[in-house]
């Protein structure tokens, strides 16, 4: 369904927060917003975002084709993600920048709203489901034929704050408009936050790449990056990304942070990989085999035993829905679930002149379409 002009009709979720009425939406954006006497019980979304995903379907970003990523795209846009960058893994140069290559079609096709590269300049120490034999210190160099490859599309990038060339890089990023994002870490509290003083000195974005994850344990007498990172979003010069999925991180670490940083400095993302939307088996992420076993992606070794756990298997909706059962505030959790647009300069929210990338949906948060510059996704 293409839709030049349609209506829907509920609770609509705006600037002002949730009114009964009419949204019309005519030619991909948002028309008009109306209040009225509906008798719809329907919720009006603005759609979700999600600045790190690695695939889903069964195709990962970091390795897959283009048609394969483009099915990995529609697949999350079909479960109600709207704004999605596309991440790879640290990677060799010659695998990397042809597939930055290739993604940056995909935004140009505005299948996806850019790519974000997780290294490959970051620390080994804490490579997670890295493959630290592609894990380099930084090279602006190689940044620039990165940015190069991806013309014009990198969004976002993962650095630790320790990496060589660091303030270099973080210049590149503010001159290309590349958000800077501190992870896969083991640097100290105060080498965290003098990276983070220096990127917003120099006008930068700032985000942490999945908290708590690849990076040191919050400790009271050795707080950590997590704490310098913690501290900057509660002064609003950070945004925090959290897997809100109850296996990257505990239900009530993200309560934790919603109450007291606020949802409005917090981004719920996937990190998922291939698995997302299919049933456990093996995958791989990108040059690390994956083995899915009860929802859970973990590396495969040669032992047999349980590895690191290897990115997301959910979606933005399914993170969104379980902390609805975790009895969250519904718009606490719409906002983290949307904070990611703002991130790109997109709206967060629902107003009129906006691209129609919006969701409707039961009471119970189920998902009934999605539209996406007014275009039917849910067939």
């Amino acid at each position: 369904m293409n839709a030049r002009s349609l209506t829907l009709e509920g609770t609509i979720l705006t600037e002002q927060g949730f009114i009964k009425g009419e949204l019309t939406i005519k030619n991909g954006e948002i028309a008009s917003i109306n209040r009225s006497d509906t008798q719809s019980n329907e919720l009006i979304l603005p759609g979700f975002a999600d600045v790190h995903n690695h695939g889903g379907a069964g195709f990962s970003f970091p390795t897959s084709d283009q048609e394969e990523c483009a099915e990995a795209a529609r697949h999350h846009l079909q479960h109600g993600t709207t704004t999605l960058l596309a991440s790879t893994v640290s990677m060799r140069e010659p695998e990397l920048l042809p597939q930055l290559g290739m993604l940056a079609e995909l935004a140009q096709d505005a299948l996806i709203d850019g790519i974000h590269a997780e290294g490959p300049f970051v620390n080994a120490c804490r490579c997670g489901a890295q493959d630290p034999a592609a894990i380099i210190e930084g090279d602006p160099e190689l940044f620039n034929k990165m940015l190069a490859s991806a013309k014009g599309h990198l969004r976002s990038i993962t650095l630790a704050p320790e990496t060589a060339n660091v303030e270099k890089l973080i210049d590149a990023c503010v001159e290309h408009n590349v958000i800077v994002s501190f992870g896969h870490t083991d640097a100290s509290y105060e080498h965290t936050a003098a990276a983070i003083r220096y990127a917003r000195r120099r006008g930068a974005k700032v985000t942490a790449t999945h908290l708590f994850n690849a990076m040191p344990p919050l400790h009271h007498r050795n707080p950590g990056a997590a704490a310098a990172l913690i501290e900057a979003a509660a002064r609003g010069e950070a945004t925090l990304e959290l897997i809100a999925d109850g296996v990257h991180l505990a239900d009530s670490t993200v309560d934790m942070m919603l109450s007291t940083v606020g949802a409005q400095h917090i981004t719920f993302v996937s990190d998922a990989m291939g698995a997302a939307g299919k049933a456990d088996g093996d995958y791989m992420l990108g040059a690390l085999a994956v083995r899915v076993r009860d929802g859970v992606a973990r590396l495969r070794t040669e032992g047999g035993e349980e590895g690191a756990i290897a990115g997301g298997t959910s979606r933005i909706i399914d993170q969104v829905q379980r902390q609805l059962r975790c009895d969250r505030p519904l718009l606490q959790v719409l906002q983290a679930a949307t904070t990611g647009h703002a991130l790109l300069g997109k709206p967060s929210v629902l107003r009129e002149g906006a691209p129609a990338d919006v969701l409707q949906c039961t009471e119970e948060l189920e998902l009934l379409q999605v539209f996406k510059r007014g275009q039917a996704q849910r067939h």
